[in-house]
C-alpha cells in the first residue's frame, strides 16, 4: 500500500525500526499476516453437491430412461442440473464472504520507521514495530505500550464494554479500538501468535443457517426419497406382471418416482430468494445469508441500538449555562479552549464544541498544557499561557469533593436526553493529570444526540406493521427513553436501568415488560435477544459497535451499519452498505414478500409430490400408473412451474404468520386429494366405457390440469392483470400440450366418451377441491390445535435434525 500523509510526529525521540531492520523482519518472515485454516475448496464444494442421496437417486432413474431410449422422457434433469448450480454458487458465495472475514479492519496503519510516520497496510506491520495509535484506532497486532495514554475498549474480546485505561508497559491485544487518547506501541506478536488471528481462526467458519423453509424442504425431500426404492420396485414389478413391456415398465415407475420428489420447489426458493437478495443490493443493502430473508419476513420484535440508527452517532451543542458571575460566553470560551488544547484526538463530543465554536465565531486561544480525555478520570483540561488551567468532564469526577450547589441546580434544570459537562477552573494539574487544588465553577454545557431526520418515519413504518420497538443502549436509561419518545417509539417511558437487574429471572421478567432499556451490557444484551426469542417472538437486532455482537449473533436475523466495527459487519447478516437505517422498511418488505410468494408457490409443488406418492402406492397394487415422465414434465411445467415463479416475485408485504409446513400443507393437501380422487376414477373407471390405456392417460393430465388450475386461481385471488394474464398463460399451455404438441407428450385426440369423463369427474373433483380448501384456510387461521399440531411436527423434525447433526 502506497503511504499517504502521515499526521504530526509526537514523541520524536522514539524513531522505531530502520529500513533495514524492516527487510530483516520481512525476510524472516516476521509480518503480521496468517493464512490460517481454509474453508472448503471450490472442488470439495462441488463434490459435497454433486454427490447426495437426492442427485444419486435422479442419476439412477435417469439411467433407466436412458436405457429404454425414451430420451425426451429426461427433461426433468433440467431442473436437477439447475438445483445443482444454485446450490454451488450459494456455498462458493458464502465460502469468499468466510475468507474474507476479520476481526481486524482492513485500513491502514501509521507506523514509525527510521523516526518518520507512515501508513502501512496491516499484514505489512513486521514484529518490533512502533505503531502510532489514535482515538478510533484498531490494534492490529498485540503490542506494549512505551508512550502515552488512551482508553481501550475490548469489548471484542472480552464482552466488557467499559474501555480500559492504558499506559506505558500495559498490553494492548489486537482487535481492541481506541476509544481516546494517543499512544506508541512495541509490536510484540504478530501473524498466527496475535490475539486477533486466533479469534479470526476460530470465527472462520459457515455458521449454520436456521431456516424453517430449508429444514422443510429437506425433510420432505428426505422421506421422499427413502420412499422410492420400495414403492418404486413394488411398481415395477406390479407394471411388469400386468402384461407391460420392461421399457414401459420403467418408464411408469420413473414417472411416478419423478413425481414424488419436488425438485423444482428447491429451485424456486433458491432463485426467489437470490433475487430478493440483488434487489436489495440495488438499495444499498448487502445480504450476507440467502436464508435470513425469511427471518425478516417474520420479525415481530426489532430491538434497535440507539446510537446509529436513531440517532447517527454525532453530537449537537445545545447551550451553556454560567453560574457564580460567569456568563455563557465564559463557559463556551473556557469549553473551545479545552478542546482545542487536545483537537488531534477530538471525540463526538469536542467535535460538537468545536464545530459550534466555529459557528459562532470563538477563536480560543492555544494551551501551554493540554490533559487528554482519560477514561479513568472522565474528564479533559488545559493549561493556557497565563497559568490559567482549565478542566470540562462529567461533574461528579470534576468536582470529586461534592458538586456545588449552582452546578446540582443547573444541571437540574437541563433537559432528561441532554448530556451535560461541568466546566471549572482550577490551580493545575500534576504530572499524572489529577487536578491540583478545589475546582471552581464556571457553569455547564449540554449537548444531545443527533437524531437521524428519516427516523421517525422508518419508527412509524413499523410501528403501522404491528413490530414491536425496543431500543437496547449503553447509555442512561433516562436519556435512552427521552431520544425514543422523541423518535417516536411506542411506550418509550417504559424503561428500566438494566445495571439493577441482577438476576436471570429480573432480565427475562424485564425483556416482556419493558421497552427501552439503558446501561445494558453487552451480556445483557445477549440475554435480552434470548429471553425475547424464548417467548416466541422472531427476533432482529441492528447494531454497529463491537458491543453488540453478541446480541447480533443471538438474533433470528442481524442487521449492522458498513461504517460501524468490522467484527459487526462480519457477524451480521445483513448489512446497510450506506448506513441508512431508513432501508429498513424495504428489507423488511422484501422479506414479507418473498416468503408470503414462496408460501404460495410451494403449495403447487407439494400437490404433485402428494398425489404421486399416493398414486405410486395405490399403483403397485392396482395398476397402471396413468402418466408418463415427459407428461409430469407439461404438468409440472404449466401447472406448477411457471405460475409458482410468477406469484413467487409479486408485491406481498403481509407479516408471515403460523408455520411455513400449516400454511402450505393447507393449500396444497386438498388439490392433492382432489387429483387422487379424479385420476382414480378416471383410471378404475374409464377401461370398462371402452377408452385404451393412451386415452386414460390423456384424461388423467387434463384432469390434474384442471384441478391445479383451480388451485392457482384460489391462491391468486384477488386476481389482478398479472394474474389474469397468468390464468390465460397457463390454459394456452395446456391445451397446446394436449393438441400441437400433443404426440410429443403422448396425449391422444379427444373423443366423445372422453369429453364427457372429463367433464363428469372434473366437477366431482373441482367440488371437492373447493371444500376442502375452504375447510383447510379455516384450520390455518383459526384452529389452536391445527397450529399445535403443526408445531410438533416442526419440534420432532428439528429433534431428528439435531440427532443427524451429532
Amino acid at each position: 500500500m502506497s503511504n499517504t500523509e502521515a499526521p504530526d510526529i509526537v514523541a520524536p525521540e522514539i524513531s522505531g525500526l530502520t529500513p533495514a531492520e524492516v527487510e530483516a523482519h520481512v525476510a524472516d518472515g516476521l509480518v503480521n499476516s496468517y493464512g490460517g485454516p481454509t474453508t472448503k475448496s471450490v472442488g470439495q464444494i462441488v463434490c459435497e453437491h454433486l454427490f447426495t442421496l437426492f442427485n444419486g437417486v435422479n442419476a439412477v432413474l435417469a439411467g433407466l430412461v436412458a436405457f429404454t431410449g425414451s430420451w425426451r422422457n429426461l427433461s426433468y434433469l433440467v431442473v436437477i442440473f439447475a438445483n445443482l448450480f444454485i446450490g454451488v454458487y450459494q456455498e462458493v458465495r458464502s465460502k469468499r464472504t468466510i475468507d474474507k472475514l476479520s476481526i481486524l479492519a482492513e485500513r491502514p496503519v501509521c507506523v514509525r520507521r527510521g523516526g518518520a510516520d507512515a501508513y502501512v497496510a496491516h499484514n505489512d506491520v513486521v514484529l518490533d514495530e512502533v505503531l502510532v495509535l489514535r482515538r478510533g484506532d484498531q490494534v492490529p497486532a498485540d503490542a506494549e505500550v512505551i508512550w502515552g495514554e488512551a482508553g481501550l475498549n475490548e469489548s471484542l474480546l472480552t464482552g466488557e464494554s467499559k474501555p480500559v485505561t492504558k499506559l506505558a508497559g500495559s498490553e494492548l491485544m489486537s482487535g481492541s479500538f481506541l476509544d481516546s487518547g494517543l499512544v506508541l506501541a512495541r509490536v510484540t506478536r504478530v501473524g498466527a501468535d496475535s490475539y486477533a488471528s486466533r479469534i479470526n481462526a476460530e470465527a472462520k467458519y459457515v455458521k449454520k443457517v436456521k431456516s424453517e423453509i430449508m429444514a422443510t424442504l429437506n425433510m420432505i425431500i428426505r422421506a421422499a426419497t427413502w420412499l422410492l426404492a420400495p414403492i418404486g420396485l413394488a411398481l415395477f414389478l406390479r407394471t411388469l406382471n400386468d402384461g407391460s413391456t420392461v421399457n414401459q415398465s420403467i418408464l411408469t415407475t420413473v414417472a411416478a418416482l419423478v413425481g414424488m420428489i419436488p425438485q423444482g420447489l428447491v429451485l424456486l426458493t433458491s432463485t426467489v430468494l437470490a433475487i430478493s437478495a440483488a434487489r436489495l443490493a440495488n438499495d444499498h443493502v448487502l445480504v450476507q445469508q440467502f436464508y435470513c430473508i425469511e427471518a425478516l419476513a417474520r420479525v415481530d420484535v426489532l430491538c434497535l441500538d440507539k446510537t446509529g440508527t436513531i440517532t447517527s452517532g454525532s453530537m449537537d451543542f445545545e447551550r451553556a449555562v454560567g453560574v457564580d458571575g460567569a456568563t455563557s460566553s465564559d463557559v463556551e470560551l473556557a469549553a473551545a479552549s479545552v478542546v482545542r488544547a487536545s483537537a488531534h484526538d477530538a471525540n463526538e463530543t469536542a467535535t460538537a464544541i468545536i464545530r459550534h465554536a466555529s459557528e459562532v465565531g470563538i477563536a480560543a486561544p492555544e494551551a501551554a498544557r493540554a490533559i487528554g480525555f482519560s477514561s479513568a478520570r472522565k474528564y479533559s483540561g488545559c493549561v493556557m499561557p497565563g497559568g490559567r488551567a482549565l478542566v470540562m468532564g462529567a461533574a461528579q469526577f470534576v468536582f470529586a469533593a461534592g458538586v456545588p450547589e449552582p452546578i446540582s441546580q443547573a444541571l437540574a434544570n437541563a433537559n432528561e436526553h441532554e448530556r451535560c459537562l461541568a466546566i471549572a477552573e482550577c490551580d493545575g494539574f500534576d504530572d499524572e493529570g489529577a487536578i491540583i487544588g478545589e475546582p471552581r465553577a464556571l457553569g455547564i454545557l449540554t449537548l444531545s444526540d443527533h437524531i437521524r431526520s428519516n427516523a421517525p418515519d422508518t419508527i412509524r413504518y413499523f410501528v403501522e406493521q404491528g413490530v414491536q420497538l425496543n431500543v437496547i443502549s449503553g447509555d442512561d436509561p433516562r436519556t435512552v427513553s427521552s431520544i425514543a419518545a422523541e423518535a417516536g417509539v411506542p411506550d418509550a417511558d417504559r424503561w428500566v436501568d438494566a445495571s439493577t437487574l441482577t438476576t436471570p429471572e429480573q432480565l427475562k421478567l424485564a425483556a416482556v415488560t419493558y421497552r427501552v432499556f439503558g446501561r445494558v451490557t453487552p451480556q445483557q444484551k445477549r440475554e435480552l435477544v434470548q429471553a425475547l426469542r424464548a417467548a416466541g417472538h422472531t427476533v432482529a437486532m441492528t447494531g454497529d459497535g463491537v458491543n453488540d455482537v453478541l446480541a447480533l449473533r443471538e438474533a433470528d436475523c442481524s442487521v449492522a451499519m458498513a461504517s460501524g466495527s468490522d467484527a459487526a459487519r462480519n457477524v451480521a447478516e445483513v448489512v446497510l452498505v450506506d448506513n441508512d437505517f431508513a432501508h429498513m422498511p424495504s428489507v423488511v418488505a422484501e422479506g414479507r414478500r418473498s416468503i408470503n410468494n414462496l408460501q404460495r408457490s410451494a403449495s403447487l409443488f407439494l400437490v404433485k409430490t402428494v398425489f404421486s406418492a399416493v398414486l405410486a402406492i395405490l399403483c403397485a397394487f392396482i395398476p397402471p400408473y396413468p402418466f408418463q415422465p415427459v407428461q409430469m414434465s407439461l404438468i409440472s411445467a404449466a401447472i406448477i412451474g411457471i405460475p409458482s415463479f410468477v406469484l413467487a416475485l409479486e408485491p406481498n408485504h403481509e407479516r408471515v404468520r403460523g408455520s411455513f409446513l400449516g400454511n402450505v400443507l393447507a393449500r396444497s393437501v386438498p388439490g392433492s386429494i382432489a387429483v387422487i380422487v379424479a385420476v382414480g376414477l378416471a383410471s378404475g373407471l374409464l377401461e370398462r366405457f371402452g377408452l385404451n390405456r393412451e386415452q386414460i392417460s390423456t384424461v388423467c393430465v387434463v384432469l390434474t390440469s384442471l384441478v391445479g388450475f383451480a388451485l392457482i386461481v384460489r391462491i391468486s385471488l384477488p386476481l389482478n392483470a398479472l394474474r389474469s394474464a397468468l390464468l390465460v398463460v397457463v390454459v394456452g399451455i395446456v391445451v397446446l400440450g394436449c393438441t400441437v404438441a400433443g404426440p410429443f407428450f403422448d396425449i391422444v385426440p379427444y373423443d366423445l366418451v372422453m369429453t364427457i369423463a372429463t367433464l363428469v369427474i372434473g366437477a366431482l373433483a373441482l367440488v371437492i377441491f373447493n371444500v376442502l380448501f375452504n375447510r383447510g384456510i379455516r384450520l390455518v387461521s383459526e384452529d389452536a390445535g391445527y397450529e399445535n399440531f403443526m408445531k410438533s411436527i416442526e419440534s420432532l423434525r428439528e429433534t431428528n435434525h439435531e440427532q443427524e447433526s451429532k
